[in-house]
């Protein structure tokens, strides 16, 4: 049975009130997940699908409520904040085993939060993200809330910072106020903008106020949600940020080896000539992030696809590869030097 057909069968039992169909189309796609090694996702069916009472679809309230009204900037009515939700492959992340042990223990604390409650314990649940663009801080928010089964709230700063004074705040007030209703995983991407070091002479009075106001909302923030706030930019922000976090996770840029696995993993979509040099690729694209090579993966099957070959060729990459540092160039100003 397809997966298609498991989730076909899933929502026919479910409006013929058919428990025992239900159960076992849910147990054939949790079988499903067992086999393609999802352990943490097969965890959470087995303990959702034995939750459920026998002979009955009654579920308990939701952690989250998905009809609230989305707050709204009051200057220009632009929504402050989007839910969005994944069904993302825990393995897809390919980041330092380091970052996966503490994206793990944020996993296995939040899921045994009542556990930890008994000792008079809490989850880490304000974590901080650093490290350069590209290297996975926003897909580490995303693998969350698809290993949680969590909607992810990610906050739009370019609409919270108001030019009206005081507006700001305003807006701040209502993202937070949002949050408190309902479980969820939020993100604040590049938190840097509203997390600057209050002492910076470059700054006027404005954002130093919001800040304060910020880490006031922060302080004071009830529910169970799990906060993300993720920056490229860390030697910039506030110091008392630092204090508001239960964790700090750090983002390098891909050894080697990771490199490695990235152009495998990337270049997945399209038959690959036997030609492909992957440790030349991986010494090739040093100083990359996971995004660069991406990217350059990308280009490289485009070149193929658009020269009607079947495969892509260690040429089609070399040419990605020369295409992206050119453009890498170009947006640093060095135009000027030598070709190596």
């Amino acid at each position: 049975m397809t997966t298609s057909d498991i989730i076909k069968q899933l929502f026919i039992s479910y409006n013929s009130q058919d428990t025992t169909t239900f159960e076992n189309a849910a147990r054939a796609y949790i079988e499903q997940e067992k086999r393609k090694k999802h352990n943490i996702v097969v965890k959470d069916l087995e303990k959702a699908l034995f939750s459920i009472p026998k002979n009955s679809f009654t579920t308990s309230e939701k952690r989250f409520k998905n009809t609230l009204p989305i707050p709204r900037d009051t200057e220009k009515g632009f929504p402050l904040l989007e839910i969005q939700t994944f069904d993302k492959d825990y393995n897809s992340l390919l980041v330092s085993n380091e970052v996966k042990e503490q994206l793990d223990e944020i996993l296995k604390e939040f899921k045994d939060a009542d556990i930890l409650a008994t000792y008079n314990l809490q989850y880490n649940k304000k974590i901080l993200l650093c490290g350069k663009p590209g290297t996975g801080k926003t897909f580490s928010a995303q693998i969350v809330s698809s290993m949680l089964n969590i909607p992810l709230l990610y906050i739009r700063f370019d609409s919270i910072i108001s030019s009206y004074l005081g507006e700001t705040a305003g807006n701040l007030r209502k993202v937070f106020d949002f949050i408190e209703q309902g479980t969820w995983i939020v993100l604040f991407d590049e938190f840097d903008i509203i997390g600057k070091n209050r002492d910076d002479s470059h700054e006027h009075g404005e954002i130093k106020r919001v800040v304060n106001n910020f880490l006031q909302m922060l302080d004071n923030l009830k529910g169970d949600s799990l906060i993300f706030a993720a920056t490229n930019h860390q030697n910039i922000l506030d110091p008392a940020i630092w204090r508001r976090f239960d964790e700090v996770i750090y983002y390098d840029l891909p050894n080697v080896e990771t490199r490695k696995h990235l152009f495998k993993e990337y270049l997945k979509p399209i038959k690959r000539e036997k030609d492909i040099n992957f440790d030349t690729l991986a010494t090739l694209s040093k100083g990359l992030s996971p995004a660069d090579i991406k990217m350059i993966a990308e280009s490289a099957t485009k070149i193929a696809i658009i020269n009607a070959k079947e495969a892509v060729s260690m040429i089609d990459v070399e040419t990605a590869v020369k295409k992206f540092l050119r453009r890498e160039k170009v947006k640093n100003n060095r135009m000027e030097e030598k070709n190596e």
